[in-house]
């Protein structure tokens, strides 16, 4: 039997600690070449709806759009498409993701799979060359490494579903900020840096993000018109423009024939997209996945993402350990052990589900959680890589069979959350994988490629175990996003939230959600505390302020062993609190600080 709910989880105080640095966007439209470009504040609390997004002009725009009477779904695709303005390298109509709705009407949540999709003519030998796969750097920055972008479809899916506006009155704040330009700051101009030498390779990324052959300048403005247009583009004719149209033909034409300056002696080797595989995508309507959780119920996002079933099985292990009154020491140790556990079994057992035979529902199971939960040992650590269990026959305590190691994934992604008046709910976590995706812009159109593909096994991660993430022709590359929404036993949200981060969203997310149910963070604070990521391998990654801190040397003693990680996600969520009100929250330092909004602040 589950324990009951061991707190009120809507702590009054939360909200008169918060309100007088909650935030509201400006009146006016948001423009970013603007002196009074709204500031970029973590937590906010007031009424009509809520926007937390990494950037404050995104963030802007969704408030702008639920003040004009749009709903939590309407404002979503409008930040997403700010996003993909602001934050080019984590986000764009060049890449995909997955989205999270929650229905107040109904009081039920659905999702949409946006994530992109192999060629039809992929086979298990993409990143294979003379029998070996090519070197992860190589096939990042090719055309190989391009899926089928979801990103439109799930937009257009999502308005058509769930939402109140067209899709051309959504886009159109960010096709004004695109052409006004937007405000750089330190992160932008620090990721433009780190990608500088892959940017010049290719001349059309060279021209929009190095303007002048140079690194743009902190506080200056960036301006994106061949974006501008791409947008007026799509409100215009819809995202068939993409998918059947000019801009997918630009897309085919870039993937197959990478536009690589001559001089650089780059080989970007060329991929096989086709107006076929445009027309062909689909964004797939799913279940969520569901775990019970304290007598709550965490909805999320079901494979082709790994994110639920990873996040669910961990919480399912951990149902069984009082964490609330849980030692620091003795909370973390249990946390990196559970995410040890299931990322073993993910590594398995999750893929595609279109092409995989994955047990979901038994890899959400209390039952296997059990069996593997008894693994655990307050006194010692287990030995990565750990073996997976099997959800569909568990063994109590079993150790047998071979790991499978967990792949690279890369860490560039973006999460927004959105809420409004009427009680509606979005988290949605979009990418396009490295920062700065494939390195490739569409010439002409503003945007860059995704680079996805490279989240399949380039082979089998153990040649003695089925690996379920091997290309496909169609095929979805596993995921590790994990947008969540946490529902009470009257099935009204608490919290809503995600995290960008490659494999790290899974831990991203275990961790906050835990800090804020079980150890009694607020929420911007369960964001902001200092994060522990382990993935089934040798070594725990730790933010400094945990690897500088007496708990590693005390999590050591049990037999932990670390590596430091300067920075791990970069969460955005929405709480929801009495009266109507709602408390958006935001990262504090992480990626220069995350931006939360309200429609009207409480006074």
């Amino acid at each position: 039997m589950r324990r009951p709910v061991v707190r009120k989880l809507v702590v009054p105080a939360v909200c008169a600690a918060v309100v007088s640095v909650g935030a509201a966007a400006p009146p006016a439209a948001p423009h970013g070449a603007s002196d009074d470009r709204a500031p970029k504040v973590p937590v906010a609390v007031g009424y009509g709806g809520a926007v937390s997004s990494v950037d404050p002009d995104a963030s802007a725009v969704g408030i702008e759009i639920l003040r004009k009477g749009g709903n939590a779904v309407d404002a979503a695709v409008a930040t997403a498409a700010a996003l993909g303005v602001t934050e080019p390298y984590s986000a764009g109509i060049g890449g995909g993701g997955y989205f999270v709705h929650y229905d107040a009407r109904s009081r039920t949540v659905h999702t949409l799979d946006g994530r992109e999709t192999a060629p039809l003519t992929a086979d298990s030998g993409l990143f294979l060359e003379n029998g070996a796969p090519i070197p992860f750097a190589e096939a990042v920055s090719s055309g190989l490494a391009v899926g089928t972008p979801g990103t439109p479809a799930t937009w257009q899916r999502a308005l058509d579903a769930w939402g109140s506006r067209k899709l051309g009155t959504v886009l159109e704040p960010a096709e004004r900020l695109a052409r006004d330009g937007f405000t750089v700051d330190e992160t932008f101009r620090a990721q433009t840096a780190a990608n500088e030498t892959r940017f010049r390779h290719f001349p059309d990324t060279a021209e929009l993000f190095l303007p002048g052959g140079e690194l743009p300048a902190v506080g200056s403005v960036l301006k994106n018109p061949d974006l501008a247009r791409t947008y007026a583009e799509l409100r215009r004719k819809g995202v068939d423009a993409l998918y059947r149209g000019d801009i997918g033909r630009d897309i085919v034409n870039t993937v197959n024939k990478p536009p690589v300056d001559p001089g650089s002696g780059w080989n970007a080797r060329p991929g096989d997209l086709s107006a076929r595989d445009l027309a062909a995508y689909r964004a797939k309507f799913q279940p969520p996945t569901k775990t019970s959780y304290r007598g709550l119920d965490v909805y999320s996002i079901a494979p082709s993402s790994s994110g639920g079933t990873t996040v669910g099985q961990a919480l399912n292990i951990l149902e069984r350990t009082d964490l609330s009154r849980a030692s620091d020491v003795r909370y973390l140790h249990r946390l990196i052990e559970a995410s040890r556990i299931a990322f073993a079994d993910r590594g398995r057992w999750v893929g595609d589900p279109a092409f995989e035979d994955v047990p979901t529902k038994e890899l959400l199971s209390q039952r296997f959680a059990d069996s593997r939960e008894c693994l655990i040992k307050d006194e010692a650590v287990l030995t990565s890589p750990l073996a997976p269990g099997d959800p569909r026959d568990p063994r109590p305590c079993a150790r047998g069979g071979t790991a499978a190691p967990t792949t690279y994934e890369g860490e560039s992604t973006t999460h927004l959350t959105t809420a409004d008046r009427w009680g509606n709910v979005v988290a949605y976590t979009l990418t396009i994988e490295q920062t700065g995706g494939s390195g490739i812009t569409v010439p002409g159109r503003g945007f860059l490629l995704n680079n996805e593909l490279t989240d399949f096994s380039f082979a089998p991660a153990n040649p003695a175990v089925h690996d379920p993430n091997l290309p496909g022709p169609g095929k979805r590359p596993r995921s590790s996003i994990s947008p969540t929404i946490v529902l009470d036993r009257h099935d009204r949200p608490v919290v809503a939230l995600g995290s960008p981060g490659g494999a790290t969203i899974v831990t991203t997310v275990l961790q906050t959600l835990t800090g804020f149910l079980d150890r009694g963070l607020p929420l911007v604070d369960a964001i902001a505390a200092p994060r522990a990521s382990q993935r089934n391998t040798e070594r725990t990654e730790l933010e400094p302020g945990l690897y500088d801190s007496a708990l590693r040397q005390r999590l050591e003693a049990v037999g932990h062993a670390f590596r430091e990680n300067p920075e791990i996600g970069a969460t955005t969520g929405v709480q929801r609190l009495p009266g109507g009100q709602w408390l958006a929250a935001a990262e504090k330092v992480r990626r220069g600080g995350g931006s939360a909004m309200v429609v009207r602040p409480a006074r």
